[in-house]
């Protein structure tokens, strides 16, 4: 019968140990290569212009191709990383295949990504507080108002601002360039009386110069009753 050493039976258990850790790194590179087999990068070329493109691997730009108006050039297919040239052929197929295998190989330099500006709630609600000051507007949580009447809402979402008519009758975000053409865009929607709390007899007594169109439209359909009757307190 073979006898160990306590210093043998762990150096054999350290053995064993390597061994299994060794296999299931080999397992797990495994199963990685399998998945890449299985589920290929998709390259995306979006198409800017007829002479500029941009080639996407998800929803990250890796590189633009771009054609070079240039005189006296034969290749003027152009592969751009960072606005940086990094190869020329002369044809756009070509340029496609050098990305695309760079790409595959990592050795395609990488693309900084854009960045949007990012504006936080406060400030945005700052800003359109701002230009409603200037229109005499009031701005509450629900939207913004005049005389109590709602004009609609304001706000901005990824970087892009929009406006919302309350009288629009789909309600839809309208897209515009600033907190000012929002609130602009609000300023004329027409925010009329209530015609209900203004008797014809009472607008008869305003000066014809203040009264509204559909004041006015009212007068013009008014009958005033007989006085026979009119009832005699």
């Amino acid at each position: 019968m073979t006898y160990k050493t306590p210093a043998q039976q762990a150096i054999f258990a350290s053995f064993a140990v390597d061994e299994q850790a060794l296999a299931q790194a080999q397992l797990e590179q495994h199963i990685t290569q399998q998945g890449e087999v299985l589920a290929p990068e998709e390259f995306t070329v979006i198409e800017i212009s007829c002479y500029d493109y941009e080639i996407y691997v998800g929803d990250k730009l890796i590189a633009s191709i771009t054609y070079d108006h240039d005189e006296f050039i034969t290749q003027r297919w152009v592969v751009s990383v960072n606005l940086t040239e990094v190869h020329r052929a002369n044809s756009w197929a070509k340029c496609h295949s050098h990305v695309t295998w760079h790409h595959k190989q990592g050795t395609l330099p990488v693309q900084q990504q854009k960045v949007l500006a990012n504006t936080t709630g406060n400030e945005v609600m700052a800003q359109i507080a701002v230009e409603c000051e200037k229109f005499g507007f009031e701005l509450l949580e629900d939207g913004i108002y005049q005389n109590d009447k709602k004009l609609g809402s304001a706000g901005c979402t990824d970087g892009r601002w929009w406006v919302e008519r309350a009288s629009s009758e789909h309600q839809q975000q309208v897209p515009c360039d600033s907190a000012f053409d929002a609130v602009w865009s609000l300023s004329m929607v027409e925010v009329l009386p209530s015609l209900q709390t203004r008797s014809c007899e009472e607008l008869l007594d305003q000066p014809f110069d203040q009264l509204t169109t559909e004041e006015w439209k009212r007068l013009m359909e008014y009958k005033p009753l007989p006085e026979s009757m009119v009832l005699i307190a």
